[in-house]
């Protein structure tokens, strides 16, 4: 379908909890999103199929690539020809820099109508705002300092679900003596920096994370914790298979599933993959927090990109109610392995890793160690991600050591913040 501007007309049914005056409304929507894998695509089907219950038509404009670099390359590419999508995943500081050049639409109607302020965490709510206004609407809560088990795999070595890095390494040691891949890894730029970032919550902790991965503090960036860090990061490199390169993160997730390797440190999206294959947590596979006391943070939102089209204005604020919506946001997480945002929706029917998650995320709130991912988007500009990303993989296909790797870590990031 290319990148051509997509009309649907949505009639959207009186059964639609929408706030008042939109009950008879119907509204043009494209949505650009790169929720293409096994659970992803289950998850947004949710959302397509709760529009098409409405009578509606639902059309995807999905750009494959986990971490979503390629639709960022594919919507910039529509914005600057003035063919913007209605409505495009999105996330974190990339929200507010998209609202400082002026192209997107707020839903704060929609937003004030439904409360929105009283059911989402504090900290989600100002991403999701520019100048105090709604332009996004969260679909869910992400966990990124997870790790997945094989327990079958685990359970050959006698081995249980490590607490700390130095029983994950004697665990991996274990495994990598007996002929088994301890740890399933794509090397992919942001899967790379997705360990690198549990690594720095788990080996220094929610304050030295905040100072490094968020502030930029750069004696934290080149100091002797995040030596630390690489140090681990190191010790990872030895425990994947040698294919590893280029790897998709779903794929990963499919060889702890048969059973090819024993662990995966991965956001929970990962769980969507287990899920839709229709295994079991607790007898399937296993879930723990990574070593840390923290809890690492990404959100999917969908944003709202300012369009002329009477039609699209409303289909957009339809779209954002039906995203708020505890039935959408119960189906959609239930098939992506996240949470809901909407903080009253209940989780009766999420199984036992999603509960931890709760648990554990308003534990973090109360304990401020709730801190934005950086590999995902949530926490630095796209440049310094970027600085981060090029560092980080290049010391985890080469030989550099800790301590140069930390010096240039801080000398790359200070060049991200200048750009």
């Amino acid at each position: 379908m290319g990148f051509r501007k997509i009309a649907s007309t949505l009639a959207v049914a009186s059964a639609l909890a929408l706030p008042a005056g939109l009950a008879e409304a119907a509204g043009t929507v494209e949505v650009l999103h790169w929720w293409t894998s096994g659970g992803e695509a289950k998850a947004v089907g949710e959302l397509k199929k709760a529009f098409e219950a409405q009578g509606g038509k639902w059309v995807d404009s999905p750009i494959a690539g986990g971490g979503g670099d390629a639709a960022m390359t594919a919507l910039r590419a529509r914005v600057v020809a003035g063919d913007p999508p209605t409505a495009v995943q999105l996330k974190g500081p990339g929200i507010q820099e998209w609202a400082e050049q002026g192209v997107l639409a707020d839903v704060q109607d929609v937003a004030e109508q439904e409360k929105w302020d009283d059911k989402l965490p504090k900290v989600l709510a100002g991403i999701m705002k520019y100048d105090g206004n709604y332009v996004a609407a969260p679909v869910n809560i992400h966990r990124v300092d997870w790790i997945w088990a094989n327990p079958a795999v685990l359970a050959k070595v006698g081995a249980q679900m490590p607490t700390t890095w130095d029983e994950f390494n004697a665990t991996a040691d274990k495994l990598k003596a007996a002929g088994i891949t301890p740890l399933a890894h794509g090397g992919q730029p942001w899967q790379d920096a997705t360990l690198f970032e549990v690594i720095a919550l788990g080996v220094g902790g929610p304050e030295f994370y905040k100072k490094a991965l968020v502030e930029l503090d750069q004696d934290a960036l080149s100091g002797d914790t995040m030596v630390k860090v690489f140090d681990q990061l190191r010790k990872l490199r030895g425990y994947v298979d040698p294919n590893f390169s280029g790897r998709d993160w779903n794929l990963a997730t499919a060889m702890v599933m048969r059973g090819e390797a024993a662990f995966q440190i991965m956001g929970d999206w990962a769980k969507g993959e287990f899920l839709a294959a229709g295994k079991v947590p607790g007898k399937d596979f296993l879930c723990a927090a990574a070593p840390g006391k923290g809890f690492i943070l990404n959100s999917d939102s969908l944003v709202f990109f300012k369009v002329s089209d009477k039609d699209e204005q409303e289909g957009q604020k339809v779209l954002a109610s039906l995203t708020m919506s505890p039935d959408f946001q119960k189906s959609f997480n239930l098939a992506k392995g996240s949470i809901p945002a909407n903080t009253t929706v209940p989780l009766d029917d999420f199984d036992e890793c999603a509960k931890k998650s709760k648990e554990d995320l308003q534990q973090a709130i109360a304990a401020d160690s709730l801190v934005p991912s950086m590999a995902h988007e949530m926490a630095v500009s796209r440049t310094v991600r970027g600085e981060f990303m090029d560092l980080v993989t290049n010391f985890f296909n080469s030989d550099m050591s800790s301590q140069d790797a930390a010096k240039n870590l801080a000398a790359a990031v200070k060049r991200g913040q200048q750009l």
